[in-house]
């Protein structure tokens, strides 16, 4: 049931409501596309931890307000486990909290100009971090938003570090106040948070003795901190006026496997996992082969590009049994980047057995951002289209990664019909799993499927 309530005093804005679901609690009272959720149990909303917060209880009263301004007051009665069943446009009513900082290897510095303006916003807010696992650097937080995260108990999070050191920290972050790091994960640890951190490793800024510094640091507050994550510097063409740094190299890339190798056996002595883990990069460039999956344990950091090669081999080989022997004549285009072209090529091998298969991987360099930039999903469809050539009406698989969330719109601003038409192909997205991918390559479903 809900009451309304005409001339209220103006109210504090809360969050617009984009999506209502059918059949939902909240569809069956009328709450629509474009309400504004003011309240719940009293509570201001202010952002969509509030909302999840609040209305977490079996029941509750939810204010919200109508288009035409009408208030209106809803007794919400939930069973255990039943959902409210709305989206809501924005995080925030004052939208994201704003990174703080002026990072040497910041990636959003290094971006072309005349991307859609989306793209260059530099945000750092916990609530992405915690609903999306977006890194966040914690220098623009207040006394009040490590209050809330603790009493909250706002966790995971991901926590971009770099560096343990203050000094070194400031200096890559060029933010007085990134060196209070050691201070604010001490006080998250005990508070409960769980954490996931990052490196970045820039070579002759964080590496070497600042490195090992790092990761034992950081170590030592397990079970807090469940995973280091230690990732390449990535670096576009595009960096006229901004500090010179270099990637890494393949000896450095070497060396650091080797360390790593020697701290993940100690760790896994003493914790009972890896707790370090590196990217996939770090493996291409010293032309180590990948780890299996098991070195990963859970999959702590799949979208910092740590054990994506790994865990998408496991998935592949897992529906081997399931692959025909002959299927009606396809031919297949596999569209990937340099980073992860010889991986693919060597599956490509694999499903050279199947009759009637034709499969070719193409290693797509990255003109756009530089051919420094190794990875699919950085990758766009002008680079593609100019690398591709004509596919005389063959299928084409593009990694969902490389598109926009919402939309099936590449980095450069081009949709997958443009693309198409380009290279006179029939584009399959497929998603990062082995299922979707096979599924992509035979353009059937697996799993229990009879095959012609």
């Amino acid at each position: 049931m809900h009451e309304k309530f005409r001339g209220r005093d103006k109210l504090a804005k809360g969050l617009v409501i984009s999506k209502v679901l059918r059949d939902s609690i909240a569809a069956e009272m009328e709450v629509e596309l474009g309400d504004v959720i003011l309240e719940v149990d009293n509570h201001p909303i202010n952002d969509i931890l509030d909302l999840q917060y609040y209305t977490a209880e079996d029941e509750f009263s939810l204010v919200i307000e109508k288009k035409n301004h009408e208030v209106w007051e809803l007794a919400i009665i939930k069973e255990s486990g039943e959902v409210l069943g709305i989206e809501v446009c924005a995080i925030s009513v004052k939208g994201l909290k704003k990174c703080s900082n002026n990072c040497i290897f910041c990636f959003v510095q290094q971006m072309p100009p005349g991307m859609r303006e989306s793209l260059y916003d530099q945000d750092d807010d916990y609530r992405l971090s915690l609903t999306q696992g977006s890194y966040i650097t914690l220098s623009n937080l207040k006394p009040g938003d490590f209050r809330r995260i603790i009493e909250f108990h706002l966790s995971p999070l991901y926590i971009s570090v770099h560096a343990w050191d203050p000094d070194v920290r400031t200096k890559l972050m060029r933010n007085l106040k990134a060196g209070k790091l050691p201070e604010q994960i001490k006080m998250l640890a005990n508070g409960g948070i769980t954490l996931h951190t990052q490196i970045v490793l820039i070579p002759g800024y964080n590496d070497g003795q600042i490195l090992m510094e790092t990761v034992n640091n950081l170590a030592a507050y397990y079970p807090a901190v469940q995973s280091i994550g230690v990732v390449p510097v990535g670096l576009t063409k595009y960096r006229t006026g901004l500090s010179p740094l270099r990637t890494v190299s393949p000896l450095e890339a070497e060396h650091i496997l080797d360390l790593g190798t020697n701290w993940q056996k100690d760790f896994k002595k003493r914790v009972g996992k890896n707790l370090v883990y590196f990217s996939d990069e770090f493996y291409v460039l010293s032309g180590w082969d990948f780890p299996p999956a098991n070195e990963y344990d859970d999959f702590p950091q799949l979208e910092n590009g740590v054990g994506m090669a790994a865990k998408l081999n496991q998935e592949i080989e897992a529906y081997r049994t399931l692959l025909p022997e002959e299927i009606r004549a396809r031919s297949v285009h596999v569209v990937t980047g340099v980073l992860a072209a010889d991986f693919f090529r060597n599956w490509s091998r694999n499903l050279a057995v199947i009759k009637g298969l034709s499969l070719t991987v193409h290693r797509i360099i990255n003109h756009y951002f530089g051919e420094e930039v190794s990875v699919a999903g950085l990758l766009t469809a002008g680079d593609i289209a100019a690398q591709l050539g004509n596919l005389n009406g063959d299928y084409f698989l593009i990694p969902r990664v490389m598109l926009k969330a919402d939309e099936e719109i590449f980095l450069d601003g081009y949709g997958i019909e443009w693309l198409e038409e380009k290279v006179n192909g029939k584009a399959v997205i497929v998603e990062n799993n082995g299922e979707s991918f096979l599924e992509g390559v035979l353009g059937k479903e697996l799993g229990g499927v009879v095959y012609e």
